[in-house]
């Protein structure tokens, strides 16, 4: 059995391998994205991040109305398609929930984000 010649002092060692910080660049960018997430359904509400907003319609657009009276789900639409409860926009109050302010035509009363309006409607008939 042999055993190797043991090292002379003129034989520099090898260098160590630098080692890689752990995390890295694609950790730290990835944790800014995953900040960023959550700040934005922190300020928008997760609502909003889902797409379950209200629709602010203006006057002449169409709309429909569907869900619970305390929780309506409002989409735009067309006001030629041929859909149930389909109603058009006839005038918007802002700044209020007060839906007497439609003189006592269909009303809606809506909150998108710090804003409340109320969207006056009448319903589309084919």
């Amino acid at each position: 059995m042999t055993t190797p010649p043991p090292a002379t002092p003129d034989q520099p060692l090898a260098p160590a391998e630098p080692q890689k910080p752990k995390g890295g660049v694609g950790r730290k960018i990835l944790g800014v994205v995953v900040a960023i997430a959550i700040a934005l359904a922190v300020k928008f509400g997760w609502a909003e991040i889902n797409g379950d907003i209200p629709t602010h319609a203006e006057v002449g657009d169409c709309i429909t109305v569907s869900g619970k009276e305390n929780d309506p789900k409002v989409d735009t639409k067309k006001c030629t398609d041929k859909v149930p409860d389909l109603y058009k926009v006839t005038k918007v109050v802002e700044g209020t929930f007060d839906m007497e302010k439609c003189g006592g035509s269909t009303a809606l009363a809506q909150e998108w984000d710090y804003e409340k309006f109320v969207l006056c409607l009448e319903p589309v008939t084919s």
